[in-house]
Formats: C-alpha cells, sequence, structure tokens
C-alpha cells in the first residue's frame, strides 16, 4: 500500500471534485484518434527525401533550377500545400511571403537576397482573424552557413520538420476548426531567423491574433551522439514570460507569482497534456527555456514581438549530423543525411503537432481578464469576462502546488464568470482558468496576474 504522503493528494482532488464539481462535457474528442491515425510515416518519408533530394537548400542557393537549391524546393512547397487545397475545395489559401535581406550589416549574410517564405491558411469558420501556427524551416546549411553551393540535404535539419508540416496540413485540411489553422516553411533560420520576423512582422501589419506557434526543428533523430537511442521522448521548449511583457506586469509577478506561467510556457502545458491524453506512450519533456543553450529557433521572433511560441523537437540530438560537410573522418561519418532520419518518430511528432493544433482550434476562445482574490481568508476566487461563444460549455479552474511544472487538479463550473474555491488557500498554490467547448475542447489556461477589485 502506498505510504499516506501519497494519497493524500489524490483524496484531496476528489473531495474537491464532490464538493465543487459539475457535470463536465467529454474529456475525450475521438476526433482526435482520427489525426493520429491519419498520419502517415511514408508520405513524410516521401517527403522528406524530396526535400533532401534538392541538394541544398541553403537560404542563398540556387533560386532559377527546378531540380536544386532553395527556390525549387519552396515551388516544390507550395506546389504540395496547392494540391492539398486542390483535394479539399480549395480550403487554403496559399501564398508566398517575403522579405529583402541585405549582407551589410549581417555577417551570416553573403548577398542580398529575398527570404521567402510559404504559407498556407486553413481559414477558421468562428473566428478567421484568430490563427494557431505550425512552421517547419525550408533552409538548410553545412559547415560553412556562407558557402550556398556545396551539398547541404539538411535531411532532419529541416526536411524533417518542413515534411512533417505539409502532413500536418494534409491530415488537418479534412476538418474544418474554430479558428484559422497556418502551416508555413520558413526561410532563413540559419542565417538568423529572418523568415521567422518576417512572417512575425506580417502578422502584426495584418493585425492577426495568434494562440500559439508550433515551431518544429528537427523532429526525425532517435540515436543522439550521447549514444542514447530513443524513440518515445521529445522536448518542448519554452519561454517563462512574454519578452514585452510591461513593468507593471512584472511590478504584479512579486507578489501574484507565476514567473513561470506566461503564455509560451501555458502552450507547452497544453501540449504536453494533449500528448498524455492522446498519445500516453510518448514521454514529452516541457524545457524550461527559450531554446538550446545558446541557440535560437523560428518561435522566437514571435515570442519577441509577444506571441505565444514554443520550438518542438527530438530529446537526444546527434550533432555530426548537425551544420557538418558531409565526410568521413577518422571513421565517424558526419552530415545531415537520409539515413539520419527515423520515419516513424517523425510521424509520431507531426501527430503530436497535429492534435495540439486541432485542440486549439477547435477549442473556445481563452477567457479574458482572468482576476484572483483571496487574501487572509480560508478560500481562493477567480472571475474573469463573460463569454458570448455559444459553444462554451464552461470552464475549468485550474489549480497546483507552486512547485508542479503541471496543472494537476481542476474544478469545473458552466453558467459562471466567478467561482470561489472553498478550502484553498491562494498563497499555496498556483491557478488559472479554460475555456471549455461542448466537444470537450479546451483554450490554454490563462493565468491571473490581476487582483479582484470590489
Amino acid at each position: 500500500m502506498l505510504p499516506f504522503r501519497f494519497l493524500t493528494p489524490i483524496l484531496f482532488v476528489g473531495l474537491i471534485g464532490i464538493s465543487h464539481a459539475q457535470e463536465a462535457p467529454p474529456q475525450i474528442d475521438t476526433r482526435i484518434y482520427e489525426i493520429i491515425e491519419n498520419t502517415s510515416s511514408e508520405r513524410i518519408e516521401k517527403d522528406i527525401r524530396t526535400l533532401a533530394g534538392f541538394g541544398t537548400r541553403n537560404t542563398f542557393s540556387d533560386t532559377l533550377s527546378d531540380t536544386r537549391g532553395i527556390g525549387a524546393a519552396r515551388r516544390w512547397i507550395k506546389a504540395e500545400f496547392d494540391k492539398i487545397s486542390a483535394e479539399c475545395g480549395g480550403c487554403l489559401e496559399v501564398f508566398y511571403q517575403k522579405d529583402f535581406v541585405t549582407k551589410e550589416g549581417n555577417r551570416r549574410v553573403p548577398k542580398d537576397a529575398y527570404v521567402v517564405n510559404v504559407v498556407a491558411i486553413l481559414r477558421g469558420t468562428d473566428y478567421p482573424n484568430s490563427h494557431v501556427i505550425m512552421s517547419g524551416d525550408i533552409d538548410s546549411r553545412a559547415s560553412d552557413t556562407m558557402n550556398f553551393e556545396i551539398d547541404a540535404p539538411g535531411a532532419n535539419d529541416n526536411a524533417s520538420g518542413m515534411a512533417g508540416t505539409i502532413e500536418a496540413a494534409r491530415v488537418l485540411s479534412k476538418y474544418k476548426f474554430k479558428h484559422s489553422l497556418v502551416f508555413v516553411g520558413l526561410s532563413g533560420e540559419e542565417q538568423g531567423l529572418f523568415g521567422g520576423q518576417g512572417l512575425a512582422q506580417y502578422s502584426r501589419q495584418k493585425d492577426w491574433e495568434i494562440i500559439g506557434i508550433l515551431n518544429n526543428d528537427m523532429i526525425g533523430n532517435i540515436e543522439g551522439v550521447d549514444g542514447v537511442i530513443d524513440n518515445r521522448t521529445f522536448r518542448i521548449f519554452s519561454e517563462p514570460t512574454p519578452a514585452n511583457e510591461s513593468e507593471q506586469e512584472r511590478r504584479a509577478r512579486r507578489f501574484t507569482g507565476g514567473e513561470v506561467d506566461g503564455i509560451s510556457r501555458q502552450l507547452a502545458r497544453y501540449i504536453h497534456k494533449q500528448v498524455k491524453t492522446y498519445m500516453p506512450e510518448m514521454n514529452p519533456m516541457m524545457i524550461y527555456r527559450l531554446d538550446r543553450f545558446g541557440r535560437g529557433g523560428h518561435h522566437r521572433p514571435f515570442n519577441d514581438l509577444g506571441f505565444a511560441g514554443v520550438r518542438i523537437m527530438e530529446a537526444h540530438e546527434n550533432y555530426n549530423r548537425q551544420h557538418q560537410d558531409i565526410r568521413v573522418e577518422d571513421g565517424i561519418a558526419y552530415g545531415d543525411v537520409i539515413e539520419g532520419v527515423n520515419f516513424d518518430y517523425a510521424e509520431k511528432l507531426t501527430s503530436v503537432n497535429a492534435i495540439s493544433l486541432a485542440g486549439l482550434a477547435w477549442a473556445p476562445p481563452a477567457p479574458k481578464n482572468v482576476r484572483i482574490g483571496g487574501a487572509v481568508r480560508p478560500s481562493t476566487t477567480l472571475a474573469w469576462e463573460e463569454s458570448n461563444d455559444p459553444n462554451i460549455a464552461g470552464y475549468k479552474i485550474y489549480f497546483r502546488l507552486t512547485t508542479s511544472p503541471t496543472w494537476d487538479n481542476f474544478v469545473y463550473v458552466s453558467g459562471v464568470n466567478e467561482h470561489t474555491l472553498e478550502g484553498i488557500v491562494i498563497d499555496n498554490y498556483y491557478f488559472g482558468v479554460a475555456a471549455v467547448g461542448k466537444d470537450g475542447n479546451e483554450s490554454p489556461v490563462v493565468f491571473p496576474l490581476r487582483q479582484i477589485r470590489r
């Protein structure tokens, strides 16, 4: 029998549920299982081989050839998005988004050129200006990023993420969603995150609302340079708080807490929860860091503008296959080639993205103006703006110990926009509120930074 200290939290949650919980919508949306089943490793393999087959996709490589270089690659990606759109009756809006970069002041830019992204939007039925984004990088590099002529197949970095994005578009285009889904191939990542900067600025100019961006960068390798082979574990990188938060918000955190509860961290927790619910065989690792140490990915430009964004990638990297000229030295094979990609693993991480995108895009909008109160009393009150969304079934008020990485407990309520948790002392927990749809899909949890004022 487990010691009492392990049983106490479970009994505690049960008692809270009995006291406060109302009849909730279903916890499982069976369409999510369909999405997992319909994701194909064979199609992903085919696309990775095609992308690697362009020889190099360096941002400054050939743009005129139909068989080699970045130009051929991005035209092929657009053609694939167009094909997917044709199969769903024109459901995707497919276009190029580009910005001009110059070598002046940019040490990784060998010549002036356009950085071109390929974008496909599956427009939402209820909230067309609200977007959930999945991205992969088009470009590749060898040892010297300035050498744009040498072979750089980039099979894992990042044909795997790009192929996963195309496959997610194929699968999710069969459904309709409340919010818009955006599938994008970003360029210029290896030279300074130019593609992400361009699309982030474009989204701001177009006044997009962004629920979050899921940046996929290397999702196909299972054999680490440390000797570990692992086809179940993957990492979700997320920054703790928004980079552009105000001084007032920073001051509020001294009293409310929430140093690890920014919008990107809530997005990471959402993905973690989706995986644990629908793909329990997988092992998601939430990494409390913007990105790998000293390095950056294409979610960062969105984070810089205050949007939620995470990086999804393999758990065990093989540095011999990253940013390397293809060669053999001292019996060690270097280079990012097809042989280093596990297509079944790439399929799993594509499914991770697809089910997270679907859950977010089917869910009601997240609660607004979430506030909290309960100082010096044996209860905690949460309040939020009333929503007029007809698809909202209710809300989940989540709470967790301040040292826990995940939202472990909740109370479900409906028909209200304020609720008091009796017997829950505000000092000992963190709290948040998520909107729940009639189909059971939830919005990201919103952490309260403001106090209730009476």
